[in-house]
């Protein structure tokens, strides 16, 4: 269980209850009724009206309420960055689920989180300590294949606080490596993001007067790679024209978030014409452009409901098996200590291979 506690000093003096609980905690509408229904604001220990006027030296604390996920626990190893009281870091490894889903039912991030939950609150006999166990509440998601850090809250403030910072102060780098090589040492990308087909799980650049949402990316290419290596667009199997292509390198790229849009990353590089290398979805631009182009390979949808989701997503490059996009940096404020939080994860083995297969001599060839 997770406890705040604030003790009066000499200018809270006849300062209410409410206010007192406002100022320090900044809990937000919602939570501050949760919680006073729970009965989980005191003063020296004792449920007391808001509207109680208070003296120097009361101790208010706030109790939050006990809640616990129920995903299956299962075991997995997992890389944590940093953990307290209130919050967890975890740097996903790729291709692993987040968040169990119809499709995914387990073998995802939270059944492991579950696992782990369940076995830190196990005593000796076997008998579990409800004080440790809470609910797992994610503040950002990664897709799938890329890899990365994941924020874990461990009560409801903490959650809303953390995505307060999502969306403002919060400061999220992602390493990429790009196909081709990308002319400007840094930049911009604002291209506005949306959902052109909602039976499709792909975005592309939707202009805002037809629904898209602002989207801003800023990057810098750390290193440039000179290895040619060709790229092959069309297939048999859809019918259209098949092409081999040419790409001058690879560009090794660190990103900046200023918005969170699904597959922001992955879209804008596709855009600028430089997409993230192994990328199947957007390996060759405008998914939904290139289908009228080359033809789509993929089996018809069968009616179900939702975007379709490709089981067996197509190798699209020799040096990477998945997108190698990676999550590498955090910077945010502790919602509770009010520390300044600096967390990085190392780039994981594949991506590694990659690089290094790229700066030997026989490169990409």
């Amino acid at each position: 269980m997770s406890r705040f506690e604030y003790k009066l000093k000499t200018e809270d003096s006849n300062k209410p209850l409410k206010a007192i609980v406002k100022e320090q905690f900044a809990f937000s509408s919602r939570l501050m009724s949760k919680l006073r229904r729970a009965g989980a604001i005191k003063v020296n220990g004792e449920a007391v009206p808001n509207w109680v006027g208070l003296k120097p030296g009361d101790v208010v604390t706030v109790d939050m309420p006990e809640e616990r996920s129920e995903f299956p626990p299962e075991e997995m190893p997992l890389d944590v960055v940093y953990e307290d009281e209130h919050l967890l870091v975890i740097n996903k490894q790729p291709g692993i689920v987040v968040h169990p889903t119809k499709g995914n039912p387990c073998h995802t991030l939270l059944n492991g989180l579950m696992y782990k939950i369940l076995q830190e609150a196990a005593d000796e006999e076997g008998n579990t300590d409800p004080d440790k166990v809470y609910k797992i509440r994610l503040v950002n998601r990664l897709d799938m294949n890329t890899s990365g850090l994941i924020v874990v809250a461990k009560n409801p403030y903490v959650q809303a606080d953390l995505v307060k910072q999502m969306h403002s102060t919060m400061v999220k780098k992602y390493v990429a490596l790009a196909e081709g090589i990308i002319k400007d040492d840094m930049g911009l990308i604002n291209l506005p993001l949306g959902r052109p087909d909602e039976n499709e799980v792909e975005r592309w650049v939707v202009a805002l007067e037809n629904g898209g949402q602002e989207s801003l990316t800023r990057y810098k290419v750390l290193k440039r790679y000179e290895c040619p290596h060709s790229m092959v667009y069309g297939s048999e199997a859809a019918g259209g024209p098949i092409e081999e292509k040419i790409i001058d390198g690879y560009s090794l790229v660190e990103l900046i978030l200023d918005t969170g849009r699904t597959h922001q990353i992955r879209i804008h590089l596709a855009a600028l014409g430089h997409p993230v290398v192994g990328d199947h979805l957007y390996c060759h631009g405008d998914p939904f452009l290139y289908r009228e182009v080359y033809g789509d390979p993929r089996p018809p949808l069968t009616g179900e409901k939702g975007p379709r989701m490709d089981t067996n997503p197509e190798v699209v490059s020799e040096i990477m098996g998945r997108q190698a996009l990676h999550a590498f940096s955090l910077d945010f404020i502790h919602p509770v200590t009010g520390k300044e939080m600096h967390l990085e994860a190392d780039l994981p083995d594949d991506m590694k291979n990659a690089l290094k297969r790229i700066s030997e001599p026989s490169g990409g060839n």
